[in-house]
């Protein structure tokens, strides 16, 4: 006993050890990723406080008063708020706005995404820690809940704080690369401002052009050059201190700050807009936690990157203290010559990786609003395949680009940009704020007085900042109101239109009792082959098939309603992806397939969907067959749904599967089944599209205990794949009524066509091959 006691012991110790060893990993990775932005500040953070009437006030006191406004400021929001408590709130391993909205969506009726089902809450992610606690429902809870309008107000809210980080991705490459560059003006050869922003700009060009490529290729690199800009700025800062000023740490005490707004009195609050940027970027922390772990996040920040930042802030002090004239260049002038090309080469760098850091975010909240049917379709790239999650937008990308040029030429100036930079990143965190306390009420299940203690000690911090930096809107602050304001009119009118159009497929829905009326047949001739019918209806028959088959008169064999729709969770599992229930009784051979994603997921352009429907549906009707309560379907209207597992699917289903791989271009065999017309056309269409394509074929066994019935549906969806899949999508005109009001006529007829004409095609997004496309012609009068 005692002997294996001890292997139990030294095994848990294996666990721990490699543990602490993935998160020290995870820890090293993080730097590259997460804290490229937060670890740049000290290029621009005094510069931007003493620029104004606060340069009228320089004095040894006010350099270290403002110095333990910045320390203070480091401690309590990145350390004390967002280490120790927003990372605590992850969803799923997930951060960001969108996971403390998803969580709140899941805990209390918040949401306001359509097809909505009770099978949804029965993911694995949905659940939060070890279960949904079922907790009597608070009056406050109930009013939230009742009040649609609240609940529009909180999403408008998040869409807000996703508008501002869309703005953080145009603003921090234009002040991070302008601030690095603007280190070649206090060298001998001292270059002018024209030849100063073109430099800027080139690199700028060069920083989204190589976006494309995914900062995999890349990232191997951004960790270390992070660590050295550390390590760089910790040691200038400490020599800094002892040759300058030693007095300086006494500048911790808070006493410092009373003095400082004592002496500056409203300049000071003023000068407030400059010192936050001590903390942009620390948004990011939690933002990129899906990467990390917590821990590993914890360990990075308050091992490393606080003290180096510490230090480095106080090293400028101390400098600035003795040398009060140099305060435009404060931290380049600070760095002692021997070592300040070295320096100068790993802040450039380091300003690039931070810029890249923010642009991946912007990618993925873009990915997040389309999501949530907030932001038109945009074309999403995969740049790794081992790394999940890593995207690439073009659209997005080359709008950054042109408002970051356009941003960095109209300004030329740090201090005007980071007036803008400023107000972006509070704005976010003053967000963060709002949604944690209703995450301590609504999913931690705390009293409502500690999410108000925690609301108003955190609000008082970041609401002082916020007016001070509401102060700059007339000198640069208006950037990100004017840049989110615009995104949000998209957004808005986006969602608007999409409720509109949904609503109307709602309202008109073919009735199934007209089906079952026209027998098996539909009173339509049923052609070889798979229909494969589009809608964003979850139940239902949609409108566009009645009006498809009111003017051709005649259908494939086998019928799937196929929805794609989005959940509440950060990510679903594959083997939770498909819902696959049965429409009308088995003679009709239709089905219906809900597709599941999370916030986060994106839709691999693989080629295997149609493979892994088929399958799902065989194991459907075999599980239908053996299992009684799926068997009441025959007897209902809109059968039943069951999650089948697109993983494990090939082992336990009866089909014998086969698969060859083969050249697409080079391969003359096409189905018999289909006309010489079509035959052409499919291999013109491969000849221009030479890849590979894993060709599926399935059979069924010699089973004679095989039910004949379930054996006779299995065959003709086996017979119909082999004749052929098309996918049926509404390719629809959505037009407001004429007894609309002109302002509903002008968001519909105007602006939203506009949108849907110039984002990409639902058949793009959903990676529908075209040759196989069959668009239906609809107006919706909304």
């Amino acid at each position: 006993m005692g002997g294996q006691s001890l292997w139990n012991k030294k095994k848990l110790m294996q666990i721990q050890f490699l543990s602490y060893i993935k998160n020290l990993l995870l820890a090293y990775q993080s730097l590259g990723v997460v804290y490229g932005d937060l670890s740049t500040s000290p290029l621009y953070v005094y510069s931007s406080a003493f620029s104004g009437r606060l340069d009228e006030k320089e004095s040894e006191e006010t350099i270290l008063g403002a110095f333990s406004l910045i320390f203070w400021t480091l401690t309590l929001i990145p350390l004390l708020k967002y280490i120790f408590i927003v990372l605590s709130a992850d969803d799923n391993g997930e951060g960001g706005t969108f996971a403390l909205y998803s969580l709140l969506c899941r805990h209390a009726k918040f949401s306001l995404l359509p097809n909505q089902q009770a099978a949804d809450e029965e993911l694995s992610t949905y659940k939060y820690g070890n279960a949904v606690h079922a907790v009597g429902s608070s009056p406050f809870k109930r009013f939230l809940e009742k009040h649609k309008k609240l609940r529009t107000v909180l999403l408008v809210v998040v869409l807000f704080g996703a508008c501002m980080v869309i703005g953080d991705g145009v603003l921090t490459p234009a002040i991070s690369v302008l601030s690095s560059v603007s280190g070649l003006q206090v060298t001998e050869n001292k270059l002018t401002d024209g030849e100063l922003l073109i430099l800027a700009c080139v690199i700028l060009v060069g920083l989204f052009a190589l976006q494309h490529f995914g900062t995999h290729k890349v990232a191997v690199m951004f960790a270390p050059i992070i660590i050295i800009w550390l390590i760089s700025i910790f040691a200038v800062g400490l020599y800094n201190v002892i040759h300058w000023n030693p007095k300086v740490i006494s500048a911790i005490s808070p006493l410092y700050i009373i003095k400082y707004f004592r002496e500056t009195g409203k300049t000071g609050w003023i000068s407030l807009g400059g010192l936050l940027l001590c903390i942009t970027g620390t948004e990011a922390m939690f933002a990129d936690l899906g990467h990390f772990t917590a821990l590993s996040i914890r360990l990075a920040f308050t091992f490393f990157v606080y003290p180096c930042l510490v230090v480095q802030y106080m090293g400028q002090a101390a400098y600035l203290s003795k040398n009060l004239d140099k305060i435009p260049n404060s931290f380049y002038d600070s760095i002692p010559e021997p070592v300040f090309w070295p320096v100068f080469v790993v802040a450039t760098l380091s300003a690039i990786v931070g810029s890249q850091a923010i642009i991946t975010a912007t990618f993925s909240i873009v990915k997040q609003c389309h999501s949530l049917g907030c932001f038109p379709r945009v074309k999403v790239v995969h740049t790794s395949r081992h790394i999940y999650g890593q995207i690439y937008i073009p659209e997005i990308n080359w709008i950054l680009m042109i408002l970051t040029l356009a941003i960095t030429i109209g300004f030329q100036d740090t201090t005007l940009i980071g007036n803008a930079y400023g107000l972006a990143c509070m704005t976010v965190m003053f967000i963060t704020t709002f949604l944690m306390a209703l995450i301590i009420i609504f999913v931690w299940y705390k009293s409502i007085f500690l999410a108000g203690a925690f609301l108003l000690f955190f609000l008082a911090i970041e609401g002082v900042y916020l007016s001070a930096a509401f102060i700059k809107v007339p000198q640069g602050g208006w950037v990100p109101l004017v840049l989110s304001s615009v995104f949000m009119v998209v957004m808005y009118i986006w969602h608007y239109g999409t409720r509109k159009k949904y609503n109307f497929d709602l309202h008109n829905k073919v009735s199934l009792r007209w089906l079952l009326g026209l027998g098996p047949s539909l009173g339509i001739v049923r052609v070889p082959g798979i229909g494969l019918i589009y809608s964003e209806l979850a139940t239902g028959v949609p409108a566009i098939f009645s009006h498809f088959v009111t003017n051709l008169p005649a259908f494939h064999k086998v019928l799937v309603f196929v929805c794609v729709k989005s959940v509440p969770v950060p990510y679903v599992s594959p083997e939770e992806r498909f819902l696959i229930g049965r429409v009308c009784p088995r003679p009709y051979r239709m089905y219906r397939c809900i597709v599941r994603y999370g916030y986060k997921d994106v839709q691999r352009d693989d080629g295997d969907f149609e493979n892994q429907l088929i399958q799902s549906i065989a194991e459907f009707i075999q599980m239908e067959a053996e299992e009684p309560q799926f068997s009441s379907s025959e007897s209902s209207l809109d059968g039943r749904m069951a999650v089948i597992s697109t993983r494990n699917v090939e082992s336990n289903t009866n089909l014998i599967i086969s698969v060859q791989e083969e050249d697409i271009g080079s391969s003359s065999s096409i189905q018999s089944s289909k006309s010489l017309t079509l035959q052409s056309l499919q291999s013109v269409f491969d000849e221009d599209n030479p890849v590979r394509r894993r060709q599926v074929r399935f059979q069924l066994p010699s089973d004679p205990g095989m039910d004949p019935a379930v054996r006779e549906e299995l065959m003709d969806l086996i017979q119909a794949k082999e004749a052929g899949i098309a996918y049926i999508m509404g390719h629809s005109y959505v037009k407001a009524r004429r007894s609309s009001s002109f302002v509903k006529r002008f968001m519909i007829d105007i602006l939203y066509s506009f949108l849907r004409k110039n984002c990409r095609g639902p058949s793009v997004a959903l990676n529908i091959p075209h040759i196989s496309l069959i668009e239906v012609g609809m107006i919706y009068y909304v």
